[in-house]
């Protein structure tokens, strides 16, 4: 067997299992009750004065059995239950907008209840707090599934929760391996290069983590591989047909995870630059997604930016909303959870990067992807003083340098400050996976002739595989790192 039918051969096979590995997952989809994570209902001497003891009361009758994890997926749900189910985005509604004991609704039922939902002031109705662009497709497929084959989501919510799982995540990630390894293929210099990279893809992110929850970052993620294969696809320019197709994901992209829209900017600006006679095409493509995000908004909540845009009014701050202790919140007046830690802005960056969260910590495959940046940045100024043009998988690599500085430095450390919750990774980067991917293999092409490189970049493949994992069956979980953290008694979000 050739060197290139060999990799093709590993290829489908780290396709097939990764493949395998998610469908496993949504299939098995269950939220379980972890002891360790509740009081104990007598004393039992387990939680003496542990500064990481819990702070949950263990339910006293069984709870609701449910293939939902949290706040974050239920919320979404319960906009896909409202809209076919009763034709309205509403999820809820508070009779006395002083009292919470008058709420009733989806949004309040046993195994539906979220704390991400927003209560209009004026009409004390509740909705999702969540961009409502995604629970409106997912609708649709739910629409079918009810009408065509007599599925609910409160009798059948099994069959139903597994299909669209299956059918928003799994075929995408899917179908995102394949297009990946035929970049990697193109692109790589090398094959331990080559692989180091496809099984980063495979098996080394977060993406195989949230396979089973209904988020928005997976598809995310997915958009922007199928907004950059048809950039990269040759070494010719794009045509006008793969400029629409590659806006269109690249704008859909931001319309999932908002961040994105770095991305869908600097790839039009790329593009204006390239191949300006035709970037109307990828105007176009952007078009139609960016009109679609910005109608299901207005026909959800009658205003044309997202409920997230109030964050910190009446909206959120509602009389009994959990978000509204967050105004007393500040690095001297700590209130306990994750949600409100409101630490300093270089603890905050270091975590992130280096910390319980890093983005580097959790998958340090990705500090191969750095040096990969570093040596696509100086590859192309050195065409720049050489020459007048460059090849348009530069210009997309070069942009990709700019996303990360961009968003790490001036956007996300400004403009949050809880990690993105209880979450088993930096949730808010996963879009930008497939592009720390392809700075993978560069880095990796560059390395692969040093043997100690390779047994490094190796062990980097494996604790960003054990990152990813880590979370057995919820992905809604603190990471490894910072479980380790708090036993050590280095963090503590819960007990302040």
């Amino acid at each position: 067997m050739h060197t290139a039918e060999l990799r093709h051969a590993i290829y489908l096979v780290l396709t097939l299992v990764a493949t395998a590995i998610v469908t496993a997952k949504v299939v098995g989809v269950e939220n379980v009750f972890e002891p360790s994570r509740y009081e104990s209902p007598t004393p039992d001497g387990f939680n003496a004065d542990r500064i990481d003891a819990p702070t949950r009361d263990w339910p006293q009758q069984r709870p609701q059995p449910v293939p939902m994890f949290g706040s974050n997926d239920r919320s979404r749900w319960a906009t896909v239950r409202a809209l076919v189910d009763h034709g309205t985005f509403a999820v809820g509604h508070r009779s006395d907008y002083n009292d919470p004991a008058t709420d009733s609704g989806i949004i309040f039922e046993d195994g539906w209840s979220s704390i991400d939902k927003v209560l209009q002031p004026d009409t004390h109705i509740y909705f999702s707090s969540k961009p409502p662009l995604f629970a409106v497709l997912v609708a649709g497929e739910y629409w079918v599934l009810k009408n065509a084959f007599g599925l609910e989501i409160v009798r059948d919510r099994w069959p139903v929760i597994m299909i669209v799982l299956l059918t928003v995540n799994v075929l995408p990630f899917f179908i995102s391996l394949v297009l990946l390894a035929k970049l990697i293929e193109l692109h790589g210099t090398t094959d331990f290069g080559r692989l180091i990279a496809f099984a980063t893809a495979a098996l080394g992110t977060f993406l195989i983590t949230f396979s089973n929850t209904l988020n928005n970052h997976t598809p995310a993620a997915c958009c922007v591989v199928f907004a950059i294969y048809p950039l990269l696809r040759s070494a010719a320019a794009p045509s006008g047909l793969a400029l629409f197709v590659s806006g269109f994901f690249a704008a859909f992209a931001a319309t999932f995870d908002l961040p994105a829209a770095a991305f869908a900017g600097a790839v039009l600006l790329v593009t204006m630059i390239r191949v300006q006679a035709r970037v109307f095409w990828m105007m176009l493509g952007m078009l139609i997604p960016t009109i679609a995000f910005f109608v299901a908004n207005y026909a959800a909540i009658g205003q044309w930016l997202p409920a997230y845009g109030e964050f910190g009014s009446p909206w959120y701050n509602y009389p009994g909303s959990h978000w509204a202790k967050l105004q007393f919140a500040t690095p001297t007046n700590h209130i306990p959870g994750i949600d409100y830690a409101r630490e300093t802005r270089l603890v905050y960056l270091f975590h992130c990067l280096l910390g319980h969260h890093g983005w580097f910590s959790l998958t340090p495959i990705w500090l191969v992807g750095m040096l990969g940046c570093i040596v696509t940045f100086r590859a192309a100024i050195a065409r720049l003083k050489s020459s007048d043009t460059l090849s348009y998988e530069v210009f997309v690599q070069m942009a990709g340098v700019l996303f990360l500085v961009l968003v790490v430095f001036f956007v996300f450390i400004q403009r949050t400050n809880n990690y993105g919750g209880g979450t088993s990774g930096l949730r808010w980067f996963f879009w930008l996976i497939p592009l720390a991917v392809l700075a993978t293999l560069a880095g990796a092409d560059r390395l692969a002739q040093l043997k100690w490189a390779r047994v490094l970049m190796a062990v980097m493949l494996g604790v960003s595989t054990l990152s990813a994992f880590y979370p057995a069956w919820n992905p809604w979980r603190s990471p490894w790192l910072m479980v380790l953290m708090e036993r050590l008694e280095w963090v503590n979000y819960e007990r302040r």
